[in-house]
C-alpha cells in the first residue's frame, strides 16, 4: 500500500483480524443486504451499519443529518477519537459510501479493510453471528465539510467550464449510454431519461478493484485508469452514478488512493440530474 498517496485510510484483513480485541477501534460492516451479509456471519465485534437505514434519511432523498449522524456514532459506542474500520459487501461499495457520509461529517480516523467481506471470506477467517454489546457514547460531530459533496449547481457550472473540471460517470457502460436506467438488480431506482450528463468520462466503479479478491489495484494501474480517459489530478473532478453510492467508492480511489486534490460526490447523480427539467443529457 506504500504507493498509495495515503495508504492510512487502508488496513488489511490480516491487521483487522490481529485487533479484534482492541477496545480503541470499532469495526462497522457497511451492507446493502444485512440479512445475506451481515446477518449470516460477520467479523467478530462488527456492529451493523445499513446503508438505507443507517447512512440515508428515511423520508428525504438525501444523506443522515448531523444530527442523525450523531445518533448513529453514539448508538454505536465511539468518539471522535474512535478509530473506525469499515468493511462490507459488494467490494465495499457500500462501506465507501459510509467512508464519504463519515468524511462529510468529520471524522478523520477511518480507515477501510481492503477487499471488504469477500477477501475476509476467502481467507477463510473467523465469522460471529451475535451482535456485539454496546454502552453508547455522546458523540459530537463537526460541521459538515461541503468541499467533498457537490450539488446540481455546481454541476451545472462544470459544464461551463469543462477544461478545468471533468465529470466522471462511475456506472455501467449501458447506463452511460441510455441502454437502461437502473442495473437489473435495482430495478426501484430509475430517472425518466437514460444517458450521462455532457461531456462525463465513463469509468465503472469496479475497474478500479480485482475480480480476484475484491481489494484495490495498485496505484500506477490505477493512474493508468483514469489519466488515460483524461482524469488528471491538475482537474477539478466531480464523481457520480445512480443515487451517489458507486460514485463515493471513486472518489475515495481518487481522493485517497491517487491523492487528487480537488474531488467532490455528486450524490444527487443520475436519479437527479436525469429527472430534472432543463436538464442537458448525451445518449
Amino acid at each position: 500500500m506504500a504507493s498509495y498517496s495515503h495508504p492510512e485510510v487502508l488496513t488489511e484483513t490480516d491487521w483487522v483480524a490481529s485487533n479484534l480485541n482492541n477496545k480503541n477501534i470499532k469495526i462497522l460492516e457497511v451492507d446493502y443486504d444485512p440479512e445475506n451479509a451481515y446477518r449470516q456471519g460477520h467479523v467478530p465485534g462488527a456492529h451493523l451499519v445499513w446503508w438505507k437505514r443507517d447512512i440515508n434519511d428515511p423520508v428525504r432523498r438525501d444523506i443522515i443529518s448531523k444530527q442523525q449522524f450523531e445518533a448513529l456514532m453514539s448508538k454505536v459506542g465511539a468518539t471522535s477519537d474512535t478509530e473506525l474500520v469499515l468493511y462490507g459487501d459488494f467490494n465495499n461499495w457500500f462501506a465507501a459510501f459510509a467512508f464519504w457520509v463519515f468524511q462529510y461529517y468529520g471524522h478523520k480516523k477511518i480507515k477501510i479493510m481492503n477487499g471488504g467481506r469477500k477477501k475476509w471470506e476467502l481467507e477463510k477467517r473467523e465469522y460471529a453471528k451475535d451482535e456485539p454489546s454496546v454502552t453508547p457514547s455522546k458523540y459530537v460531530a463537526n460541521p459538515a465539510d461541503e468541499g467533498v459533496r457537490a450539488f446540481m449547481p455546481d454541476v451545472r457550472r462544470a459544464l461551463e467550464r469543462a477544461q478545468e473540471i471533468v465529470l466522471v460517470d462511475v456506472r455501467s457502460p449501458k447506463e452511460f449510454t441510455g441502454e437502461i436506467t437502473a442495473p437489473p438488480e435495482y430495478p426501484m431506482e430509475h430517472a425518466q431519461r437514460g444517458g450521462h450528463i455532457p461531456g462525463a468520462k465513463n469509468i465503472p466503479w469496479a475497474q478500479a478493484v480485482k475480480d480476484a479478491d475484491g481489494t484495490f489495484k495498485s496505484a500506477e494501474e490505477l493512474k493508468a485508469l483514469y489519466e488515460g480517459k483524461g482524469v488528471t489530478p491538475d482537474k477539478e473532478v466531480v464523481c457520480y452514478c445512480r443515487i451517489g453510492e458507486r460514485s463515493s467508492h471513486s472518489w475515495f480511489v481518487l481522493k485517497y488512493l491517487l491523492g487528487y486534490p480537488s474531488v467532490r460526490n455528486y450524490d444527487g447523480s443520475w436519479t437527479e440530474w436525469g429527472n430534472m427539467i432543463g436538464n442537458p443529457i448525451e445518449k
